[in-house]
């Protein structure tokens, strides 16, 4: 029987979110993007406003279904309206943002619910930048907020190294799901 997988790809404004489903997708990604209004804090010149989508299918006709959240914080209802059916959560954080490890601990916050029922992984995006924190910053907050998740150094443009992610968030979605099956059940 085929599964499907809904996935949320979140993070705040610049961290690859739209970037990492594109080079992903096989099929054309459903864009809602508008002029940036907060160029302050990033000058890039447009920004997701609803959500990014995207589809990858899997063996036995398995689908992943990506759904990118906006970054901002004034969108975010459709965080709300996207968590509900998702089985996990890839976070993006850019490492070259003004607060990244705040931006981490914010993000782990208000998805808590999803990370608590489905499952979680974070990638640290633009490290090739060389201004923000290094990944031992990373893991002393994780382990500050005791939490033992999976951390990768990503580019969002290498589909490679995103689907490593996707990966292994998909082996957690599947490990929580066994887990919860009664003694003696097959799966």
């Amino acid at each position: 029987m085929a599964r499907e997988y809904i996935v949320l790809v979140a993070g705040p404004m610049g961290a690859g979110k739209t970037t990492a489903i594109s080079a992903l997708s096989e099929i054309p990604v459903v864009r809602t993007e508008a002029l940036n209004t907060d160029p302050q804090r990033n000058a890039k010149a447009t920004t997701t406003v609803a959500l990014d989508y995207g589809e990858i299918s899997l063996g036995d006709g398995d689908k992943v279904r990506l759904y990118g959240v906006p970054g901002q914080d004034r969108f975010d209802f459709m965080w709300r309206i996207l968590e509900k059916r998702a089985l996990g959560m890839m976070l993006l954080v850019d490492n070259d943002g003004p607060d990244p490890l705040s931006e981490l601990e914010r993000y782990l916050h208000s998805f808590e619910a999803l990370g608590t029922r489905g499952a979680l992984v974070i990638g640290i995006t633009r490290r090739d930048v060389g201004r923000g924190p290094a990944m031992d910053a990373y893991y002393a907050r994780l382990t500050q907020l005791g939490r033992v998740l999976p951390l990768f150094s990503v580019d969002a443009r290498n589909a490679a190294q995103v689907r490593t992610m996707l990966g292994a968030l998909i082996a957690m979605v599947e490990a929580k799901a066994g887990a919860a099956l009664p003694t003696g059940a097959i799966a």
